[in-house]
């Protein structure tokens, strides 16, 4: 069974940068691919970023961070990133990983459909306010 932890949310500064670890134990990421998703107070949830399994690797990032996130992975650390730079207030939301073997084009899957994706961490709260 895929355990997947976030950790490194916090509190920011408008402009400001964080990197949310997603690492992974009972299973090897390699053969998954990794979904960020983030809900907001009030707010759906919604597709931020997704990575292919690793033999892929190919991307996906929402309109709304492209240009300023960038998702990764240390297959050695079993863990995903994702680097948040310039962020804003819209950013914040408690921020979600999930985890499956890829059955659909990693765009297609970074949809927040529970059905798509077997394994979500706990979620980590990001707060981007002055």
């Amino acid at each position: 069974q895929v355990q997947l932890v976030e950790s490194g949310g916090g509190l920011v500064q408008p402009g400001g940068s964080l990197r949310l670890s997603c690492e992974a134990s009972g299973v090897t990421l390699d053969y998954y691919a990794i979904g960020w998703f983030r809900q907001a107070p009030g707010k759906e949830r919604e597709g931020v970023s997704c990575i292919g399994s690793a033999d892929g690797g190919s991307t996906y990032y929402a309109d709304s961070v492209k240009g300023r996130f960038t998702i990764s992975r240390d297959n050695a650390k079993n863990t995903v990133y994702l680097q948040m730079n310039s962020l804003k207030a819209e950013d914040t939301a408690v921020y979600y990983c999930a985890a499956e073997p890829p059955t659909l084009p990693v765009q297609a899957m970074c949809v927040p459909v529970l059905g798509l994706w077997g394994s979500w961490g706990q979620g980590t709260q990001v707060t981007v306010s002055s």
